[in-house]
């Protein structure tokens, strides 16, 4: 452990120096300067030894470190923004949850989710969800941490309570609801135009897949990936 500390030091040592031409111009002194009157040719002879007293890096190991601590940086990073971060996570709808985070949080992807459970009144409900739009819009530690359900509301796509028979619609962020297609409810993806076909009889459209998940938390859980591509 001490020994990682002692190297995470090392790395973000280094990370302050934009090249390694800076870091060598680092460690030389005003009398090194003074003397051979050439930056250049002192940075090359503090490289192979010949003049200054402490530890100096090969190019190598600097770029290595460089790295080291840039991966450092990013990963922590990521783990302040991702609310999947560090969770234990035993069912396979949150670890598919999860692995759809980052992709979504960056506009990679745009997923749709369908879902059938009860809500708190034991009421059957199900509906699909633009998983990117509810990213933005809501705190997701709750869900990942098994302390809320992740289940449709009136305000996503499509939203069906069975019992009630309350049935509503609505376009997102991403995609536009199209509920008078012959075949059924399909989304058009605001980005590209494509067409996610949520019927299960037929093709789910271009660059997007679907993949049933089954899981011990929910009825049943349907989830629509769609890979974003820009319009030419």
């Amino acid at each position: 452990m001490e020994e990682d500390k002692t190297s995470a030091v090392l790395d973000s040592s280094v990370s302050k120096f934009l090249t390694y031409e800076d870091y060598l111009s680092s460690k030389l002194t005003a009398l090194d300067l003074h003397y051979l009157e050439d930056e250049e040719m002192a940075r090359q002879l503090l490289e192979l030894g010949s003049i200054g007293g402490g530890e100096v890096l090969k190019k190598k190991e600097f770029e290595r470190r460089k790295a080291a601590a840039e991966a450092r940086r990013h990963s922590k990073a990521q783990q302040k923004t991702l609310a999947s971060a560090g969770k234990e996570l035993n069912d396979n709808f949150l670890k598919a949850l999860a692995e759809r985070e980052e992709p979504h949080r960056s506009g990679k992807m745009a997923s749709i989710f369908f879902i059938r459970d009860r809500n708190a009144r034991g009421q059957e409900i199900s509906g699909y969800i633009d998983y990117s739009h509810r990213l933005q819009t809501e705190d997701f530690e709750p869900y990942f941490s098994g302390k809320k359900k992740f289940l449709p509301k009136s305000t996503d796509l499509s939203f069906l309570n069975w019992e009630t028979e309350h049935l509503c619609s609505r376009d997102s962020p991403n995609y536009h609801v199209i509920d008078d297609n012959p075949s059924g409810m399909v989304f058009k993806n605001k980005m590209d135009r494509k067409i996610v076909d949520v019927n299960p009889k037929g093709p789910t459209g271009d660059s997007s897949s679907c993949t049933p998940i089954k899981t011990d938390l929910y009825m049943q859980v349907v989830i629509f990936d769609h890979i974003n591509r820009r319009r030419n």
